[in-house]
């Protein structure tokens, strides 16, 4: 099975769009995993230098979620140590990207490789362990009972067991800010355990190489998919793993920030069509 043998799963222009460095390592993943053979419900793992932690994760995750089977898609960007065999090792099917591109494209990648496999949900979870992977199904439930299309945990409705109180903070104030651009209450914008239909991911603008989280959910929040939140739990990074890609908390506000702004501003118009009186049923 190669790439474009894949097409019958994925749009030609969907594979138009991959980075030059992706294909290689997509043909390679899909010929070892093939197209439309995978199972309902794909877990997807961003992972950059996460050799300690990364297999423990996989580990944690069940093999079936709120009666779905899962399996667990990890794309490691560009890593420099052992991420991807420990990866390959705890069971996981692995995509390999050479070159470091940032955890938005590597989910990006992610996405567009569920998808082949034929995935109706898609969960995303870090690979650095600050989540609770019991709680998928948790996250899933909202989606399975056809009340929301994108769900996102929430540590503020959760339990936050960190000890960063700027990071806290930035998240009331970015919640803040994204419920004034999606004109709905968002506690936790930036949750790394989170959930969707999958060919949302297809039908949004995704062009964030690091900071997808508020793109997705602004971008989705716009095109009329339905959001919502459910409590999840949050702890800090274990001793042993590798320490945050974000930078500094001053720097990463502003990134995030920015990224939220822009993706509000490109698709300000997807809302304001969709809500002109032409375009609205009523029943």
């Amino acid at each position: 099975m190669t790439l474009i043998d894949a097409k019958a799963s994925v749009a030609e222009a969907e594979y138009a769009r991959l980075q030059p460095a992706e294909r290689g390592a997509a043909e390679t993943f899909l010929a070892l995993h093939p197209a439309g053979a995978g199972v309902p419900l794909a877990v997807v793992i961003p992972a950059y230098n996460e050799e300690p932690t990364v297999a423990e994760v996989i580990a944690e995750i069940p093999g079936e979620a709120a009666g779905l089977q899962t399996e667990v898609i990890v794309v490691v960007d560009g890593a420099k140590d052992a991420t991807a065999a420990r990866a390959a090792e705890a069971g996981a099917l692995v995509c390999d990207v050479p070159v470091n591109r940032g955890q938005g494209a590597a989910l990006r990648l992610g996405y567009w490789l569920a998808r082949a496999r034929g995935a109706q949900v898609i969960v995303t979870i870090d690979a650095d362990g600050q989540y609770e992977a019991e709680e998928i199904g948790r996250v899933i439930e909202p989606i399975l009972s056809d009340r929301a299309d994108f769900v996102s945990g929430s540590r503020r409705l959760g339990s936050e067991l960190t000890t960063d109180a700027t990071r806290h903070a930035g998240v009331i104030v970015f919640g803040a800010l994204i419920s004034v651009l999606v004109r709905q209450r968002i506690t936790d914008p930036a949750c790394g355990l989170r959930a969707m239909r999958s060919e949302l991911t297809a039908a949004v603008t995704l062009e964030q190489a690091q900071y997808q989280a508020s793109e997705l959910m602004i971008s989705a929040a716009l095109h009329g998919y339905r959001l919502a939140e459910v409590p999840t739990t949050m702890r800090d990074r274990g001793k042993h793993a590798t320490g945050t890609k974000k930078g500094g908390n001053l720097g990463y506000g502003v990134r995030f920030a920015r990224a939220a702004v822009h993706t509000w501003w490109r698709d300000r118009n997807a809302a304001r069509k969709r809500l002109r009186p032409e375009n609205t049923q009523c029943s």
